[in-house]
């Protein structure tokens, strides 16, 4: 394959829905570039981008697909992404490296679910945006609906290019009114009969062709200038005035397709080809160090590492967008990121599990390298000469969904962990780790289906049986008022023998607090806890009744017990100690006897100091349609939220709420039930409160009774 330079260069990723058809218009796609001779299907599984086992099992992606296809000397490269919400972090990866964004919409349903939640990333990372309405060729297909519905949703800069003249059953014929031509297609597809357009539809494409071009005219002053002179645009300034209206989102474009039947895909192609901007026509990426990288093949090499991804023969594959200089076949870069050298060693040119050699990569294009030693998702590669150069990461949503994963079979928990930590890495909206505090394995994605498909993985791929369990809850102990308390270690079983004495009071600590004034402070130590919190140790010995070297053992045999709350097991936090007398012996005092003097005497005074539990609780964020509102709010309510407000957000709802982890188990599933997929959120840690009594009584008796049966 020729070495494309960036002008050369469109890169575009397919969004949508699940079942608006992207995985079947990529096909189209690269059958009309040549790329591939036949077209596949969905249904028989064979299309080029669903390949993976488990979309063909499902009938519909998982993952993003990189693809390519060539239309008018440009090398377009295509991301085929999923449609559901729980693979989003797909999406957001294709966006981030994406010039322009194709959504589709199926021309039965309208505007979907799904169409609305992307929607929100595009216009979060503020992205091109051409609809593409599909399946046009479906009996209950209505155009004027879903483009009503579209500027409804969207707004009026949604801007119809084309509009089908014979939708439904036996489609074949679109109205272009940029090139005001009609497209009659043979069936199968393919190539059309470019004709005049016919009487009948003459005065409604006049008028609409009209509209638009003086809606294109106004994206420049001098393309203004140009219409009120000519009373029209030439092709050249109708396609310098789409990339304008695009590249500002001044403009969403509407184009017609039946990708089943590659009926519009030609034209499309010609679309994007000449009206959508080159990667370096667009803003400039940013630099963690100040820099603006434009896409310029004359910079020092910038690779940007967006997805990675375990290939069946072929092992760990990096796939990258070059943001700056060329890249080629054995050359040396540095990863900025970990500060680690790594070799190009191979290049490729990817069309789904198909790829092809390539000598050099050039600044806007996107390919594909393996062998990577410590390179993962969200690196930067540079060349020697801009070694420190990282690109701005990308931001992927908070998980909202959790479980506890435990082989079926003890003996494999070594392989879960490896295997799951690496998919983590080629992934990351999912988040694993051992938490030693409620001694589970925790596994978070972005919602029951994602973590069902991981558990597929597991099961079809690496052969090993895994179940999911309700993850623990990382509750919190602490006081509420002072106490104390005296315990004495003694034993003797010949030879030399143990013996300590403590005394203790404790008191909870809350930042700037006094000193309390009970006894004399000799000594400080205050320790900023791993799981939140302080614990502040004051030593008060006055005398030697306590020698000096015995004080660290105190203080650890305190900490054991603090990372095993006398309540539940949870770990303490938020706790002043004041060790103010004891005893020792001259023969038999040593460190283990104080160590256990500490720990004893401090269990014995944190039950009578107003002990409590505190429960973690989340900010979350629910998007929804306002006529879904109470439902939602009544959910809430049900699950001990506390609603913290509600902002309008476009035509949904934003529903800001404090919720206890604790009933956020399975929310996703709930939510989309309630609201029949319409809702989204977000949910991210805020602090830790104390439980209600009545909640603390149930965990304390849980606890007591998780004891007996260990026993």
């Amino acid at each position: 394959m020729k070495v494309f330079q960036t002008n050369e260069i469109r890169n575009i990723a397919l969004i949508g829905g699940a079942k608006s058809g992207k995985t079947t218009l990529a096909e189209a796609m690269l059958f009309e570039g040549g790329v591939i001779n036949r077209r596949g299907s969905v249904d028989d599984k064979n299309t080029v981008s669903d390949y993976r086992p488990i979309e063909l099992e499902r009938q519909n992606s998982v993952s993003a697909s990189i693809l390519y296809t060539l239309y008018d000397d440009k090398k377009i490269n295509i991301i085929d992404t999923p449609g559901f919400d729980d693979f989003i972090g797909e999406v957001i990866s294709a966006l981030r490296v994406t010039d322009t964004a194709l959504m589709l919409v199926n021309a039965q349903n309208g505007v979907e679910v799904g169409t609305e939640i992307i929607w929100r990333y595009t216009n979060s990372m503020e992205k091109p945006v051409a609809f593409v309405v599909n399946h046009l060729d479906v009996e209950l297909a209505n155009f004027d609906e879903t483009v009503r519905q579209l500027k409804q949703q969207f707004g009026n800069l949604v801007t119809v290019l084309q509009y089908p003249v014979n939708q439904g059953n036996g489609f074949n014929t679109i109205i272009d009114l940029l090139k005001m031509k009609l497209y009659k297609y043979l069936q199968g597809g393919g190539k059309p009969e470019i004709l005049d357009i016919p009487a009948s539809e003459k005065e409604k494409a006049d008028e609409m062709h009209a509209i638009l071009i003086e809606e294109l005219a106004s994206k420049e002053e001098a393309l203004m200038e140009e219409y009120f002179d000519k009373g029209t645009l030439t092709e050249e300034q109708i396609n310098k005035a789409l990339r304008l209206g695009l590249m500002s989102r001044s403009m969403f474009p509407v184009i017609c397709t039946c990708s089943k039947h590659d009926i519009g895909v030609s034209r499309m192609l010609d679309f994007v080809a000449n009206s959508v901007p080159a990667p370096d026509e667009m803003p400039g990426i940013k630099t963690t160090n100040g820099k603006e990288l434009t896409c310029k093949a004359s910079d020092p090499t910038s690779l940007f590492i967006f997805k990675t991804a375990i290939e069946m023969h072929l092992g760990e594959i990096s796939y990258f967008k070059v943001y700056a200089g060329e890249v080629s076949e054995s050359q040396d870069v540095v990863n900025a990121n970990r500060n680690i050298k790594e070799r190009i060693s191979q290049l490729f040119v990817i069309n789904g599990k198909n790829r092809e050699k390539v000598e050099k990569f050039v600044a806007g294009d996107i390919g594909a390298t393996i062998k990577l030693k410590g390179t993962f998702t969200n690196n930067t590669l540079n060349s020697q000469k801009n070694a420190d150069d990282i690109i701005e990461l990308t931001t992927y949503p908070n998980p909202k969904f959790r479980v506890a994963v435990k082989a079926k079979n003890v003996t494999d928990d070594e392989k879960i962990s490896t295997i799951l930590n690496e998919l983590a890495k080629m992934d990351p909206t999912l988040i694993f780790g051992y938490s030693k505090e409620l001694k589970q394995m925790i596994l978070q994605g972005q919602g029951e289906l994602h973590l069902n498909l991981t558990k597929w993985y597991m099961e079809n791929i690496e052969k090993i049986a895994i179940e999911y369990l309700a993850p623990k809850i990382p509750y919190r102990e602490t006081i509420t008022k002072s106490a104390k308390a005296t315990y004495r270690h003694k034993k003797q079983s010949g030879g030399a023998g143990q013996f300590g004495e403590v005394h203790m009071m404790i008191q909870p600590f809350k930042e700037g607090m006094a000193d309390q004034t009970d006894f004399p402070i000799r000594g400080r130590d205050t320790i900023e806890l791993e799981w939140g919190g302080k614990l502040v140790m004051n030593s008060c010995i006055v005398g030697g009744a306590i020698d000096a070297r015995f004080i660290p053992a105190i203080l650890k045999g305190v900490m054991e017990k603090m990372e095993e709350g006398p309540l539940t097991g949870s770990y303490a936090r938020d706790i002043v100690f004041n060790v103010y007398d004891g005893k020792m012996h001259p023969v038999d005092s040593n460190d283990i006897s104080f160590k256990l003097a500490g720990r004893n005497a401090f269990k014995e005074a944190f039950k009578n100091a107003g002990p409590k539990i505190l429960e973690p609780i989340y900010d979350v964020e629910v998007i929804v349609p306002e006529e879904k509102m109470g439902e939602v709010m009544t959910d809430l309510q049900g699950r001990r939220a506390l609603i913290m407000g509600m902002d309008s957000e476009g035509n949904y709802q934003k529903i800001k709420a404090k919720v206890p982890l604790a009933e956020m188990n399975r929310y996703s599933t709930a939510l989309s039930s309630l609201t029949s997929g319409r809702a989204t959120y977000n949910m991210k840690f805020a602090e830790y409160v104390q439980v209600p009594a009545d909640v603390q009584d149930k965990l304390l008796k849980a606890y007591e009774e998780e004891e007996q049966d260990e026993d």
